[in-house]
């Protein structure tokens, strides 16, 4: 039988408030990055909102504060500071380590402002920035920056047309509706020549995602596991558009079991899922270190231990 990859494992730092109390203790955060970096972790990852509001927790805040949050289930307490700024600490102090800009809310900035931003990180890292720009999901977080909910789709559209402009030779132009801009000098570039690597991902194979895949991804990092008719639309539209999707990272999770609303998970029941997904092409796994542990001081050691545990699912 031949032997898998090791699977890429990709370490959560959002969410992790049950070790990192209400104000988030952002120091530990970085600390964890380098701990993970030290115990062979491929990339971290930090989610983003900029404010959240009563639509939040419309659903009731799920059972287990260990838990992802999903839309509508959260605590809107739950501290959430600014992705792009920590991740330029984690930059700072880490060599290797990739750095996983996840769920990007774009439709909330103007696209120069954000190119700066991602462009200036990417530069700092080298080239280890990954970007997943989406459109999010709270009514209540668009209203608050006066941004319209119904054209967040068209927005993020945007967004990566500019960005695909921007990372090319100067001056820039753009005709549009929302962001029309002539002339611009936008210098320095990102590191690679054609920006940071943007991965999409979500709930469902909706159209809009599929053709943002087609046309700029880099990686794929779906919420939950994608159907195989799913799949196949995917690989289909790849390949209509000349691309293959084997050149597409695969990026898939663990699956946390709660025996309560108080107790942590177990690792090697989460971890069980790791040798189908790869025998299905992903080659990147999700693991948020607060569903295992309530310690902070331990991340380092359930780092280590996870990559363990993978290297012998991997046989």
């Amino acid at each position: 039988m031949p032997t898998m990859p090791t699977p890429r494992m990709q370490l959560v730092l959002s969410e992790n408030w049950t070790m990192t109390g209400g104000r988030a203790d952002l120091p530990a955060v970085v600390r964890w990055a380098c701990e993970a970096e030290d115990a062979g972790f491929d990339s971290v990852m930090i989610s983003e909102h900029v404010v959240l509001g009563p639509d939040a927790g419309a659903n009731g805040v799920m059972g287990n504060p260990r838990d992802y949050a999903l839309p509508g289930n959260q605590d809107p307490y739950m501290p959430w500071p600014n992705s792009l700024m920590l991740l330029s600490a984690i930059a700072s102090v880490t060599q290797r380590v990739r750095l996983a800009a996840s769920a990007v809310i774009a439709p909330l900035r103007h696209p120069l402002l954000l190119a700066r931003e991602l462009g200036t990180l990417d530069l700092l890292s080298e080239g280890r920035l990954m970007v997943l720009p989406n459109v999010s999901w709270s009514r209540d977080e668009y209203a608050a920056l006066g941004v319209p909910f119904t054209r967040r789709g068209k927005l993020l559209d945007e967004h990566l047309e500019i960005w695909a402009k921007l990372w090319g030779p100067s001056p820039v132009s753009h005709e549009s509706e929302y962001f029309p801009f002539q002339d611009v000098y936008f210098e320095p570039k990102a590191h690679r020549p054609d920006g940071p690597r943007l991965c999409f991902g979500g709930a469902g194979m909706h159209d809009a995602m599929v053709r943002r895949i087609v046309r700029h991804g880099h990686a794929f990092n779906p919420l939950g596991r994608p159907a195989p008719e799913e799949m196949e639309k995917l690989t289909d539209a790849m390949a209509s558009a000349g691309r293959d999707i084997a050149d597409l990272e695969m990026i898939g999770g663990t699956r946390a079991v709660f025996p309560d609303d108080r107790s942590c998970a177990d690792l090697d029941q989460a971890l069980e899922c790791i040798p189908e997904q790869l025998a299905a092409g992903f080659t990147t796994f999700c693991v948020k270190p607060s569903q295992f542990t309530d310690d902070p001081k331990g991340v380092g050691a359930f780092c280590r231990d996870v990559m363990r545990r993978v290297e012998s699912l991997a046989g």
